[in-house]
């Protein structure tokens, strides 16, 4: 091809691609296949010749669409050797979605045309040319032949003046080496691809090209702009000069005219240039005629090359705008620019170098790239043979470079393989093997050993070394590489170009401006003398030092202002901090060894930190250089340990020496490691640097630049890593050859678990090659092939080697994925072979027996005739677990053969064949093959949505694990007649078409042998008259679970008919439509159990029964939805269910109900004997439904509860029979009643003789409607509660309530709240109550209230109690109150909370006590309660005489004489006093001494948790001492000093009559407590004795022993928390026998072990009325327990054994113990480990009323006796499980016993193992009618969202950390 033909656009490109594909037909023929399966490639085409075909496939391949032709055009790019020119015209013609053109479709056949390049100028003739223009031409020719041959003479000349190379410092002679050169691909600009370099190549990856394939023909045709890439050192420069040489030469005879430029040159001319002043004035002038000659090269361009050298060195950035016109002046950068994108000397070659980095915008998208790579080994080793010419030294230097590897790696860098010669050209002559290479470990170390060696007799000129290492660093920091002779002193200048240092050059500034300029030889050499200048100069301090140690990314833009030329400065620093650069440095210097040991470890103390942190990839290896330059051990260590487990290098080149340096540093690692090379530019020879590399466990590459010489340099290294796990090579070119090395690598890799050849591009045989030695990989656990070339052949070989691999557990393909799961064996293959052969092949036929395989074919275009091929594969291959073939193109014969053949094929769980063109015959056939299925488990099949599953069932093993969970579930439900089997599948056949036509074809196929438990029809169009069909057919299919007739269109004909096999069919229990969304299906109860076993949660039907619940017989269900009912409908639907057997439930929802249609149901209900509940959900209701609803009481007897709730919800509960006695309930909330609605209530209300509530909250009652109802109570019937709440009322209607209380006598207790709760609730009883109680709540009652309060509660006789909570009832109000109160006779108890009363203080609130009208007889006052509590005596008795007495020994000479004398007259009969968490002043407590001093009947006194001074506390105790009487004295938690309670206890003298005294919490001392002993001794009558928490300790517990014996009446005994120990509990014990009526102990709390415990328990056993027995908290222990099961009080009431260390044993003797105990009302064995041995019950308990089993390990099996012990108990109303390990059994056992627990309120089923179904259950137990308030479910493994959903169905569940409010329960 002719590259100009290019230019002619897509007609000459169409050609183009035909030509190209005509060379590779078959290619183009098995990629029409790959995109169009169907089309037929046979005879048809035949006639055609080659390019004909062609054609015909394109417009094939074109006519599916941009989509499709755009894919097989990149296929065409990526797949086929295309040259660069033309990938890129097709890419950017037909790649991005263009259309194709016009003469495509026309059919017009193209070739290549040729065409001159736009570079090239015709020059016009004509018959009348004059011969002047010939004579200029000729003239022009002769002055461009002169110039060009000037052009290489003065290369010659320039070759022959320098030496062999640039920077060369001793002359030697030497052949040129080639460095490696390889193919890049089209550089995007980098300043928006920030650094990617694209993949692909040009050339075969591997294959090394020579300088002469740069520009050889197949070149001629790509990129004429040529970038060459290579990092420092490696021979850029060089090879410039190189070319140039050979064109001098001429040996690159292509190419008239070259031209060399190198940009650190350019850099130096400041003005603008144009493009002839470059090429004239600054490369070469001709000697005449300069316009002619650029005329010439213009029109010549195509062999004019130009080299332009350093473009990472270049100034002056620009972008791929900034170009110049021909004559235009511009900088050098920009003629660059113009040069590569053609607008200057248009078709010239440009070559340009650079080190890889993000080059600048100025170059073409389309330019060439070429990575240079150094040297292999092979270019070494004949570099070293060139540069020893003498055979001794030759064969000495190869020896060196043969033994030493660190050697071998710097020399792959050609300018350190130079430097490695000369040192060892100096080092070899005396030294003896190995020696020399010693000295060269490191890059810095040769460059050491390079200046020793060029230093004259091994002295160092350290002045002038010094100096030329200033002026290094200087012109690094200043961007400078060259120097001018300002710049250099002349002693340094002559220094270093006499040791071949510094090169001399001219340099030209501009045009004219010519000067000598002078560089380093290389740049390497400037930063090793500025490393060198900042290690020796004693001007650089530490911190100067360390700043330069610092790593530079690989992506900095190289066209700044300034340079930056620093890269290998830190890597030469690092390696002059070595320990071998010690003394050089020494030496150098003249300093002593801590001189330069300080700046050395500064140094290496930067890196310190550095090696620590998180880096980039190109840092990581900079890093890498650094550390290993150093040879410190530990800094390699830190660095190796501090490396993220995955690095990942992406996007940049690597060499050899960088994957050197890293395999260095990980030697130092002992942790595993993950590589990941993507996108990276390799060597071919980098995997040869990880061999031996231990610590990779992951290795991944991925990059187009990877082929068959990659793969085996990596197959070479693979067996060395022994810790590699995975590996990835993706994206590659390797082929057959490149597979070969890597399957013989792999087989060396025992320990691989996953391989991955993603996009290499196999064929079939080599994925096959790597395939077959998966028996051979023990421990391979994945291979991914995905994206390859395979066949449908290759395919079915593959399927079959995953049969009979034994280790293969899955093949899965889909479109392009190939994917392997393996499963090693559980025995290695030595071990096997070890076995004898018996043994061994009976452990072969065991694992194929065992080994199951899940096979996944999706999108893989199989047809009938494959699937024959793998039935026959797979009937003797292993136990399948899965095979999908979906998507593929079996059609009605394949998905039937598959049927067939399942069960042979031992398949466990699924067969999918979806898509695959199934057919409604095709499924007949299905149904038909799997009829004889004994293990199907769920049929599939959908042909709308191309669905064809089948299930099965699980393997024996797992089938015996479901099957308890079946079997528990199982004891749930109701055992069915028909026993259904696990085996009966579902059947579900949704959206199929299916009409009536074809129900007897399928109820044909479905009468089988394997007949459906769950049938699903949905989504058909079976209509009413299919339905009316089915449910004829319906008793020939068997027991079904559940029906689904959704989406059918059906009416309400067929909902009634459906209706009907409540009575037809058994199983028939439930019938749920929804008409809005058709929703159809009818079920039996087994919806929780199949659920359940497939994991997923129910819907929570509002009214779900769960059977086994109390027994009980599971009602029917009908449900309807959405569906509007008129009256006619009703009446055939209530005609159909009068039919039905058993309970029924009816709800109908989300409709309207007319008053007729409701007259109609309600007039039907009487005639529904079954009916249970009818619930009327969403329905809109008339203003009539209330009455309607209220006269059913009358109108039908069964009515138990009517709730009516805001006109839109109705639910009518009924009594099984007439005859049952139950209170009936009435709620009729939110239904907007107002006062005209009231008295048509009560009438109707009044016919209801056994209403136990009535519920009318939430209406519009107001307060005259309130009134209206208080009238109108005395003729409703009502026993229990009526509830007014939130009904608009004010004061008036409270004042109304109290005003009514003596015409309503049943009333037993109101209760009202005008605040946030707005609650108003009246408590009847069925008799007339003697005393009323009435609680009003934040009433807001103003002054003109209190009075008409005062007035009303006179009349309201008789109220006891009477309650007032934040009624704005101040001081003054209260005591206008009380003083207005007068009842006629008995007594009243007033409590007042409000918030001044914690505030007013004891004597303000005694005063307001000296008001009351009635006699005082109680007084309590609790400040921090702000509770006042009083009870009055009326009427007041008055004796004057015994007033004046008590007055007399009052103290009455204080300023407070008048209230003392008003509290002696108001408070003569006061009986209690009691000050609770009060604060008593002084003057208090001296008006309380007096008040006491006159309280002759004063029987109770407490002063508990106050505050009172020593002077107070006086007055108190003398005022105490003269209540001779009292019965009570409660002194606990008070805050007193030791003498205070001495001034106390001296007030217990005299109390002869104390029947109770309470000290607890008593700072009760020695001294103090032989005062208390003392006392007691005289309390004869003590009943009561609590001194908790006091520390009496074993000694005290000897004397209170003591003393006790005379307590004779003793009852209670308090001693928790006394840490009395087993010593002061057998002193107890010794006496507890003499207590006679003894009835409770607590000693919890106190140290008491099993000795001690022994010993209380036979003297326990002797206390024959002991009730109440509390040892919690004691190390009691078994023993104990077994001591009191023996003894076991009779009248005990109360036990308390928490946390008591008691086990199984002793709780399943207690248990015995208990059971059938007549008084037992409370037991708590909290926070023991019980596990399995909790208390059982075979008798019961009949009083047990809290049982506390908090963390006792309780697990489901323990909690299957405990419910059945649980329901013994038929008053237990707590049950504490908390923190224990109940699961969902647990739950279920719970549900099944809720209903039979009537008086329950609380269960506490915290922080156990109930996940949402066991909740679900509990929630169904609850909706039997249970009582409970609360199930507590905090912190179970419940996700939150279905609990909120859980807590929406059942209220009463609480899943908050908080308790919630106790919810009310639903009454039934």
């Amino acid at each position: 091809m002719d590259p100009i033909s290019l230019q002619l656009g897509t007609k000459n490109l169409w050609g183009l691609l035909v030509g190209l594909l005509s060379k590779d037909p078959e290619w183009l023929s098995a990629k029409v296949k790959f995109f169009l399966p169907n089309m037929d490639l046979g005879s048809g085409n035949a006639a055609l010749d080659l390019t004909q075909r062609v054609i015909l496939q394109l417009r094939e391949l074109h006519s599916q669409g941009s989509a499709t032709w755009q894919e097989f055009i990149h296929c065409v790019c990526m797949e086929l050797d295309v040259p660069l020119e033309l990938e890129v015209l097709l890419l950017s013609t037909w790649g991005c979605g263009d259309e194709l053109p016009s003469h495509l479709a026309a059919g017009e056949e193209s070739q290549p045309e040729s065409q001159l390049h736009q570079g090239l100028k015709r020059p016009h003739q004509s018959c009348g040319s004059s011969p002047r223009p010939k004579q200029c031409q000729k003239q022009q020719r002769e002055l461009a032949k002169r110039y060009l041959q000037l052009l290489r003479t003065s290369a010659q000349q320039h070759c022959s003046g320098k030496l062999s190379g640039p920077g060369q410092p001793l002359t030697f002679h030497q052949a040129y080496v080639p460095p490696i050169l390889q193919w890049g691909r089209a550089t995007a600009p980098f300043d928006t691809q920030e650094g990617t370099m694209m993949g692909g190549s040009k050339a075969e990856d591997g294959a090394d090209m020579s300088i002469q394939d740069l520009f050889n023909t197949r070149a001629d045709k790509g990129p004429r702009v040529m970038v060459l890439l290579g990092k420092a050192g490696m021979g850029k420069t060089t090879l410039a000069h190189r070319l140039r040489q050979k064109w001098a030469d001429g040996q690159l005879d292509r190419f008239q005219a070259l031209f060399l430029f190198e940009f650190r040159h350019l850099n130096l001319i400041k003005g603008l240039l144009t493009l002839p002043q470059l090429l004239f004035d600054v490369y070469l002038s001709p000697e005449a005629g300069p316009e002619a000659v650029f005329r010439y090269l213009e029109e010549n361009a195509n062999g004019v090359l130009l080299i332009f050298d350093g473009l990472e060195e270049a100034l002056h950035p620009c972008s791929s705008k900034d170009t110049v016109g021909p004559e235009a002046p511009g900088p050098a950068l920009t003629l660059f620019s113009g040069l590569c994108h053609g607008t200057l000397l248009p078709g010239c070659w440009v070559m340009v170098t650079s080190r890889p980095g993000k080059l600048p915008a100025c170059l073409p998208t389309d330019a060439a790239t070429v990575h240079m790579w150094g040297f292999d080994g092979p270019r070494v080793e004949k570099y070293m043979s060139c540069f020893f010419r003498d055979q001794p030294s030759q064969e000495a230097a190869l020896a060196e470079l043969r033994a030493n590897g660190h050697l071998r790696s710097m020399c792959a860098v050609p300018a350190l393989c130079r430097v490695a010669c000369l040192c060892l050209h100096h080092l070899l002559p005396g030294s003896s093997p190995g020696q020399s290479s010693a000295l060269l470990l490191t890059v810095t170390q040769n460059y050491v050993q390079m200046v020793l060696a060029l230093s004259p007799s091994g002295y160092l000129h350290a002045e002038s070394l010094l100096g030329l290492g200033e002026m290094a660093l200087r012109g690094l920091e200043t961007g400078k590489v060259i120097f001018s002779t300002e710049d250099i002193a002349s002693s340094i200048m002559a220094f270093g170009t006499s040791l071949g240092l510094l090169n001399s050059f001219c340099v030209c500034k501009g045009p004219g401006h010519q000067e000598e300029g002078f560089a380093f030889t290389h740049l390497s050499l400037q930063e090793f003398f500025a490393a060198l200048h900042l290690m020796a100069s004693p001007k650089v301090d530490k911190d100067t030092l360390t700043r330069y140690v610092t790593l530079n990314s690989r992506w900095l833009l190289r066209t700044k202002a300034r340079l930056c030329l620093l890269d290998h400065l830190p890597t030469f620093l690092a390696g002059l901090a070595s320990r071998a650069c010690h003394p050089f440095l020494s030496q150098l210097t003249q300093q002593d060894q801590v001189w330069v040991g300080t700046k050395q470890a500064a140094v290496v103390q930067a890196l310190r930190k550095l090696a620590t942190r998180r880096h980039t990839g190109p840092k990581v290896v900079e890093l890498c250089h650094c550390v290993g330059e150093t040879q410190e051990p530990e800094l390699a260590g830190l660095m190796a340990q501090s490396l993220p487990y995955q690095l990942p290098f992406h996007n940049f080149p690597l060499t050899y020496a960088d994957l050197a340096a890293l395999t260095n540093i990980l030697g130092h690692r002992d942790a595993p490691i993950h590589l990941d090379f993507e996108g990276c530019p390799l060597e071919s020879r980098c995997p040869e640097a990880l061999a031996g590399c231990g610590q990779v466990e992951n290795l991944s590459f991925k990059s187009r630049k990877c082929g068959d010489a990659f793969a085996e340099a990596l197959s070479r290294s693979l067996p060395t890593m022994g810790s590699l796990k995975k590996l990835g090579l993706t994206g590659s070119k390797i082929t057959a050859r490149g597979i070969n090395h890597l399957v013989q690598a792999l087989l060396l890799c025992p320990h691989l678990e996953e391989v991955s050849f993603q996009d290499n591009q196999l064929k079939g045989q080599e994925v096959l090659d790597i395939v077959n030695i998966l028996p051979l990989l023990p421990r391979l656990r994945k291979l991914d092939l995905s994206r390859n070339n395979v066949s449908m052949s290759t395919l079915l070989r593959l399927t079959k080697v995953a049969v009979a691999c034994p280790t293969i557990r899955m093949l899965q393909v889909r479109n392009a994925d190939l994917i392997f799961l393996l499963s090693p064996p559980m025995e290695t293959a030595a071990e096997r072979q070890g076995a004898p052969d018996l043994q061994e092949n009976a452990s072969q036929r065991e694992e194929v027996q065992s080994r199951s395989l899940a096979l996944r074919l999706q999108k893989c275009q199989l047809t009938v005739n494959d699937v024959e091929m793998l039935i026959a594969q797979l009937r003797d291959g292993p136990h399948l677990d899965e095979v999908d073939l979906s998507g593929n193109q079996l059609e009605d014969a394949g998905c039937r053969l598959m049927a067939e053949a399942a069960p042979q094929l031992h398949i466990a769980r699924k067969l999918d064949l979806s898509d695959n063109g199934l057919s409604v015959a095709g499924m007949y056939s299905v149904l038909s093959a799997v009829s004889t299925s004994r293990t199907l488990a769920d049929l599939h099949i959908s042909l709308k949505y191309k669905t064809v599953v089948l299930m099965f069932a699980p393997k024996m093993e797992e089938q015996g694990r479901n099957e308890e969970r079946v079997l528990f579930l199982d004891s749930l439900m109701p055992q069915m007649p028909s026993m259904l089997s696990l085996c009966f599948p579902n059947i579900r056949l949704t959206h199929c078409g299916l009409r009536a036509e074809h129900l007897e074809q399928l109820c044909t196929a479905l009468g089988g042998s394997c007949r459906p438990s769950h049938l699903d029809l949905s989504g058909n169009a079976l209509g009413d008259e299919g339905t009316a069909q089915l449910v004829q057919r319906l008793p020939g299919l068997g027991a079904l679970h559940s029906l689904n007739l959704s989406e059918n269109g059906l009416s309400l004909d067929s909902v009634i008919s459906l209706a009907q096999c409540f009575s037809a069919v058994q199983w028939a229990l439930h019938l749920d439509v929804s008409f809005k969304s058709q929703v159809v299906i009818l079920r039996s109860d087994r919806r929780a159990r199949d659920l359940s076993a497939a994991g997923a949660l129910p819907e929570f039907p509002a009214g779900a029964q769960v059977s086994r619940f109390g027994q009980r017989c599971v009602p029917r269900s009908f449900c309807l939805r959405e569906c509007q009912l008129e009256s006619p409908s009703l009446t055939r639907l209530c005609e159909t269910l009068e039919k039905c057997p058993g309970p029924v439930e009816i709800k109908l929802s989300h409709g309207i109900l007319s008053d007729q249609s409701l007259d109609t149901l309600l007039g039907h209900l009487p005639r529904l004997h079954q009916l249970k509940l009818l619930q009327l959900s969403q329905m809109r209701l008339s203003q009539r439904s209330p009455f309607l609803l209220a006269d059913l009481f009358s109108l039908c007897p069964r009515v138990q509860k009517v709730d009516l709730r805001s006109l839109h919800h109705v639910t009518l509960h009924f009594r099984s029979n007439e005859k049952q006695k139950s209170g009936r309930y009435g709620m009729f909330t939110g239904c907007g009643l107002s006062q005209e609605h009231v008295e048509p209530l009560c009438k109707v209300l009044r016919k209801c003789e056994d209403l136990n509530q009535l519920d009318l909250s939430a209406n519009q009652l107001g307060d005259d409607g309130l009134k209206c109802l208080l009238e109108c109570l005395p003729q409703v019937p009502l026993s229990g509660l009526l509830d007014l709440s939130h009904n608009n009322i004010s004061q008036e209607s409270v004042l109304c309530l109290v005003e009514s209380l003596p015409s309503c006598p049943r009333v037993r207790e109101a209760s009202v709240n005008l605040g946030s709760q707005q609650s108003f609730k009246i408590h009847f009883s069925q008799q007339e109550e003697d005393g009323k109680t009435l609680r009003l709540s934040e009433c807001s009652f103003e002054p003109e209230h209190v009075c008409r309060l005062a007035t009303s509660l006179s009349q309201a006789q008789p109220l006891k109690q009477l309650t007032l909570t934040q009624c704005c009832l101040g001081l003054e109000g209260l005591t206008i109150l009380l003083s207005l109160v007068r009842c006629p006779e008995g007594l009243l108890s007033l409590r007042v909370e409000e918030p001044w009363v914690g505030r007013a203080g004891v004597l303000a609130l005694l005063g307001v006590c000296a008001q009351a009208s009635g006699s005082v007889t109680e007084i309590s006052i609790s400040e921090t309660q702000q509770q006042l509590c009083i009870q009055l005596e009326f009427p007041r008795q008055e004796n004057p005489e015994a007033v004046g007495l008590r007055l007399a020994h009052c103290d009455l000479e204080t300023h407070n004489s008048l209230l003392v004398r008003q509290l002696v007259e108001t408070c003569a009969r006061l009986q209690q006093l009691s000050l609770s968490q009060v604060n008593l002043c002084d003057a208090t407590s001296l008006v309380l001494h007096s008040f006491l001093l006159a309280l002759s009947e004063l029987k109770k006194f407490r002063l508990a948790s106050s505050c009172v001074s020593s002077e107070g506390l006086a007055c108190l105790a003398s005022g105490l001492s003269h209540c001779h009487h009292l019965e009570e004295l409660d002194l606990s938690n008070n805050q007193l000093g030791e003498e205070d309670t001495k001034v106390l206890m001296g007030a217990l003298e005299g109390k002869c009559w104390l029947k109770r005294l309470d000290l607890s919490h008593f700072p009760l001392g020695s001294s103090t407590l032989a005062v208390l002993a003392q006392g007691l001794s005289h309390m004869t009558f003590l009943q009561s004795l609590c001194l908790s928490n006091n520390d009496i300790g074993d000694i005290g517990c000897y004397h209170l022993s003591k003393t006790l014996r005379a307590a004779t009446s003793l009852e209670e005994l308090g001693l928790s928390y006394n840490q009395i120990g087993d010593t002061g509990a057998q002193h107890l014990a010794a006496i507890l026998p003499e207590l006679p009526e003894l009835r409770k102990i607590d000693l919890s709390g106190n140290g008491i072990s099993p000795a001690g415990g022994a010993r209380l328990t036979e003297s326990l056993a002797l206390c024959k009325y002991l009730e109440e027995l509390m040892l919690g908290c004691n190390a009691l222990g078994d023993p104990t327990a077994l001591g009191l099961a023996q003894g076991l009080p009779q009248h005990l009431r109360v036990l308390h054994l928490q946390s008591s260390r008691l086990g199984p044993e002793g709780a399943l003797r207690l248990g015995q113990a208990l059971d059938g105990c007549p008084y037992v009302e409370e037991i708590s064995l909290a926070e023991n480990s019980l596990a399995g041995g909790v208390p059982h019950f075979r008798q019961g308990l009949p009083l047990l009323r809290r049982i506390d089993l908090v963390s006792c390990e309780i697990d489901n099996q323990t909690a299957k006796p405990l419910t059945a012990s649980i329901v013994l108990c038929p008053v237990l109303e707590e049950i504490l499980l908390s923190w224990n390990l109940l699961g969902d059994e647990a739950a279920a056992e719970l549900a099944g016993v809720l209903p039979q627990m009537g008086r329950l309120k609380r269960v506490d089923l915290e922080k156990n193992r109930i996940t949402a179904y066991g909740a679900w259950l509990l929630a169904q137990g609850l909706a039997q009618g249970s009582d409970i308030h609360v199930i507590r479910l905090w912190n179970n493994p419940i996700p939150p969202d279905m609990a909120q959903r859980l807590q929406i169905q059942e209220p009463r569940l609480d899943f908050a950390f908080f308790h919630n409010q106790p919810q009310a329960p639903r009454c039934t």
